[in-house]
């Protein structure tokens, strides 16, 4: 166990700020326009409202507009049906001198039946901008829970890999 709190990030914008400024939910229900020919949602719709909740949770943490720069893995565990309410769930991660990590959780069920499943986990990479495009420093972070530690390493182990994954790929590319 790890004393707690603590603060994390490579800015030095003050105050951090904790996880709970940056939790964001939003429930919606999925309608006909939503589902393709098999009656699932698209993969789209809800990789959509993912990047939208990311934003949230990313600006409110940011204090300001965020874009978004990447998409870690995302895995459908479970079809998402027309009629089924599905609920989004975001938190901040990580941050890094512009960036922020925001772990989006879904989830879908059915009304009639009150079964809740899991459908799919992502980790969405936005970069907090100025007025001209530009990125700026994000505030730090301030862990307060060993559930908030256990997410901020798992973030720290993503972002290793995937620097050094784009380390590979430079190198490759200037070999060629």
């Amino acid at each position: 166990m790890t004393d707690l709190p603590i603060v994390v990030g490579r800015s030095q914008v003050e105050p951090a700020r904790p996880a709970e400024l940056s939790r964001v939910t939003v429930t919606q229900l999925m309608t006909p326009q939503d589902v393709n020919l098999a009656g699932n949602v698209f993969g789209g719709v809800i990789l959509a409202a993912v990047d939208r909740i990311a934003y949230m949770s990313a600006a409110r943490h940011a204090g300001r507009l965020c874009v978004t720069v990447s998409f870690d893995e995302v895995n459908f565990h479970s079809p998402i049906l027309v009629g089924e309410v599905v609920t989004l769930r975001a938190c901040v991660n990580t941050v890094g001198r512009t960036s922020v990590e925001v772990g989006v959780r879904v989830e879908a069920e059915s009304v009639q039946r009150e079964n809740r499943r899991h459908t799919n986990s992502s980790y969405v990479t936005m970069v907090a901008i100025d007025e001209k495009g530009r990125p700026v420093p994000v505030p730090r972070f301030e862990i307060r829970t060993q559930e908030e530690y256990r997410r901020y390493l798992e973030a720290e182990e993503r972002r290793a890999a995937r620097l050094a994954l784009a380390q590979r790929h430079r190198a490759r590319r200037s070999g060629e």
